[in-house]
């Protein structure tokens, strides 16, 4: 049978860091030990080499001259800079001992691969769902893009929060309103330019209230804190009769607070009482839930902002300035115009890009949109998660969060390095065109080319599209390519289906879908969820069985890593210092469902376990030099009690070993095997088998006997401990007798299985008639230290 851990790719920007090693070997061990349990896995390395850091890093090494480079340039540089760092992560990778086709791995920038990705954008093409739409999107106004949320980390930030009047200039007829302000709270001021409507909730209740600063709309559960916040006491305003619930104030319009523009009354579910006056300010071109409502009302979807963050031209008087710094020129406006009730500062949680760490903006701009709600791919989304196992449960409640509230999937980025959004605009009518054949077609053009997608920049449209293409608007022949390329979210998320379905290795082990992913815990909202979209839509499943997370790798007192807090962990420094094996051995002990923790302390109580492995196997190894188990061996029956206590003991190690393994838990497997090496073998057995091994006749029956169990702890430790101390475990392979290997498996131990755990009953009755002697033992062992200790004896033996 197979087992596929499909690897997720990392990003081929820097060498790796101690959060790629933590990564890399718990998918090591898990392959190597479903291997040793008779699985086909195959292991197939991956990279992610397109997207904006590679491309930031080009055009920061071009200098000032970078902005003369055209794309083809800039893919070029980018392509090289890639493949630099997939060459030495590469390295670093086989380094740690981890097993995989190095020599052969998946790139996302390579031909094969991008010709993959755009099939996988024409068969969601096919599907329905994919549309191309003026919409308000996450942007990073210092990278010039749009972004996905996952590509979106939430900090603190310092925002103005402001409360504003807008005259009521049409009361619709309705008594107590002529006069009188609605009251809106905001943390963006700057939105204001893009202001549409004012929300309120349908069935909450606003009231009227005279102000010494005027007469206010508000809603009523709200009105004690905003009369606090505005700095009046109960003296200063009075609550008149006046109460309406939303629905009746629909329809109702207010004025701009300073452009001739007017901002009626609509209705949104979304309104809450949590904070703010219970009136929210609209514009539907700086927010999600603004353009949903404003869809309802057929309200303009309004953004005159440009690529860099700036106000445009017709948004006099602030055009050119940066949004964020328009806010102080905006409140000052207010003032003038006596439309500020309150100005203060708020610190709260806000979307940073997680590239440049800049705070971002919502803005609407013409971009592609997978539809999460077409064809019910939110929905059969869920389903697919529920089918899947996930390690740990709570994995399940996170994706599901997501998914049900995650808006369309927004692919589109307007950048040169990556793979492009295979679509034409007519020229004559300007209808889009992107059917999937043509998309098909520009897919093997790319397949074929020596650079892949280069492809799309290289020719002309009329080149790309195939012969006899007509626009099925207006049956026009000329066309204009789309310039943006596709998020590399799309990309990686459709590793499924370049690698899995196209590798000739898994496709032979049916390696789709896969049995495994395996990633840290901020992939739920990236890697995980983008393959499980992408899957459910092309293919109708989701493309793993199982999904495993692991934490981040912190400093020994639970701190984030930091250059700036000096506390960063470099796994090259560890292996410089202590070796490979000690990093695997950190993986293994650890509890990788939570945060792991590392530092020069805990790696070094990790070498002295390590020592006690490896002198486990030197003693064992020593101690038969001179056996032959083909001739030597003393049948389980002939052997002394002690003998079989400590194959009953193998047994009981052997089985739990492998239940850990089989169920993930590594830190179970390191603690098993340094306990029986540990504390009963070493110190109980191997103890007591002093005189037999070195005072016994050479030949004697109770000399081969002990090396007869020996012989069986070797063969069964160095099995267990591979998929983890690899290094360790071929080198004892390697140390023992060609003919202690069979011959299949003599090039490696990786090559061998596990020890077949025992079929029938233990000896139970042999195992309650030492336990009472072992603790019996450790009473002894107490008073003989402390004997020592005042120098009463010296050895044991002096007792």
């Amino acid at each position: 049978s197979a087992f596929v851990l499909h690897d997720g790719p990392p990003y081929a920007n820097g060498r790796i860091h101690i959060g790629h090693a933590l990564n890399k070997i718990l998918k090591d061990i898990i392959v190597k030990s479903q291997l040793m349990s008779g699985h086909a896995s195959p292991f197939i390395p991956g990279w992610d080499c397109h997207g904006l850091p590679i491309e930031h890093q080009v055009m920061k090494e071009a200098g000032p001259q970078g902005r003369a480079l055209d794309r083809l340039e800039i893919r070029r540089r980018c392509r090289a800079y890639a493949d630099k760092f997939v060459d030495i992560q590469r390295d670093e990778f086989k380094r740690l001992g981890c097993l995989g086709d190095w020599e052969h791995p998946y790139l996302t920038m390579e031909p094969g691969y991008e010709a993959a990705i755009i099939r996988e954008f024409g068969r969601c093409v096919a599907k329905g769902g994919v549309y191309k739409a003026k919409k308000p999107v996450l942007w990073c106004w210092h990278d010039e893009t749009a972004l996905a949320e996952a590509e979106v980390e939430y900090e603190n930030h310092a925002s103005p929060s402001i409360y504003v009047k807008f005259p009521v200039k049409n009361p619709k007829g309705l008594d107590g309103l002529a006069g009188t302000f609605v009251v809106i709270w905001t943390t963006t001021p700057w939105t204001l330019v893009a202001n549409q409507a004012i929300a309120l909730h349908p069935m909450h209740t606003y009231r009227h209230i005279k102000t010494p600063a005027g007469e206010m709309i508000i809603a009523q559960s709200l009105i004690e804190a905003c009369m606090k916040a505005f700095g009046y006491s109960a003296g200063d305003y009075t609550i008149t009769k006046g109460a309406w619930t939303g629905r009746e104030l629909e329809g109702v319009v207010c004025q701009h607070p300073w452009i001739d523009r007017p901002s009626p009354i609509i209705l949104g579910e979304h309104v809450t009482l949590d904070q703010g006056t219970g009136c929210v300010h609209t514009a539907p071109g700086h927010g999600q839930e603004d353009y949903d409502v404003g869809l309802k009302y057929g309200l303009s979807v309004y953004a005159p902002v440009d690529h860099q963050g700036k106000f445009e031209s017709e948004a006099d008087p602030f055009a050119g300035q940066h949004v964020f710094k328009a806010n102080t020129a905006i409140i000052q406006l207010l003032k003038e115009r006596g439309m500020l009730l309150k100005e203060t500062s708020l610190a709260h949680s806000y979307p940073h890009c997680w590239r440049c760490k800049n705070p971002v903006i919502f803005r609407a701009t013409e971009q592609w949109f997978i539809s999460m709600d077409t064809n019910q791919l939110r929905q059969r989304a869920l389903k697919e998660i529920d089918q899947t196992t996930w390690i740990p449960a709570w994995g399940r409640d996170r994706i599901t969060g997501m998914i049900q509230n995650r808006p369309d999937w927004c692919i589109s980025r307007q950048r040169a390095w990556g793979v492009p959004i295979v679509a034409f605009r007519c020229q004559s009518c300007q209808a889009l065109h992107y059917p999937q054949s043509t998309i098909n077609h520009v897919a093997d053009l790319a397949e074929r080319a020596p650079k892949g997608a280069d492809v799309w920049f290289e020719r002309d449209a009329a080149a790309l599209v195939p012969p006899g293409t007509r626009c099925a608007n207006c049956q026009g022949t000329a066309f204009a390519k789309e310039s943006d390329i596709l998020d590399v979210w799309f990309e990686s998320g459709v590793s499924h289906a370049a690698v899995l379905k196209r590798r000739p290795e898994l496709i032979a082990v049916n390696g789709w879908p896969a049995a495994l992913y395996l990633e840290g815990s901020d992939q739920h909202r990236g890697w995980f969820h983008s393959s499980l979209l992408t899957a459910v839509q092309n293919d109708g499943r989701a493309p793993y069985s199982a999904v495993l997370t692991h934490g981040f790798v912190v400093d020994g007192e639970g701190k984030k890593m930091s250059k700036s807090a000096g506390n960063v962990v470099a796994p090259q420094e560890v292996i410089e210092r202590h070796g490979a094996e000690i990093l695997r051995l950190w993986v293994s002990a650890a509890d990788y469902r939570e945060d792991v923790r590392i530092s020069p302390n805990i790696l070094e109580q990790l070498v002295e376990t390590y020592r006690r492995i490896r002198n486990t196997c030197r003693y064992l190894l020593s101690n038969l030099a001179d056996f032959d188990p083909a001739s030597d061996r003393v049948p389980a029956a002939e052997l002394d009690d002690i003998d079989r206590w400590a194959r009953h003991r193998l047994q009981e190690v052997t089985t739990r070993v492998l239940t850990a393994y089989r169920q993930y838990e590594f830190h179970l497997v390191l603690q098993t095997l340094n306990h029986f090496c540990a504390a009963e073998l070493s110190a109980v057995y191997f103890d007591i088998l002093k005189d037999r091994l070195y005072c016994d006749g050479r030949r004697s029956r109770s000399r081969r006997a002990a090396q007869t169990v020996l012989y069986e702890l070797l063969q069964a430790i160095v099995r267990l401990m591979a998929p983890v101390l690899s290094f360790t475990a071929e080198e004892v392979w390697q140390t023992m007798p060609a003919g202690w290997r069979p011959l299949a498996e003599r090039e490696s131990v990786l090559l061998a299985r596990f020890p077949e755990p025992p079929t029938g009953p233990l000896d139970d009755t042999l195992a309650s008639r030492w336990a009472p002697l072992m603790a019996f033992r450790e009473e002894v062992a107490k008073a003989l230290e402390g004997a020592r200790q005042t120098k009463t004896i010296g050895g044991s033996l002096d007792a």
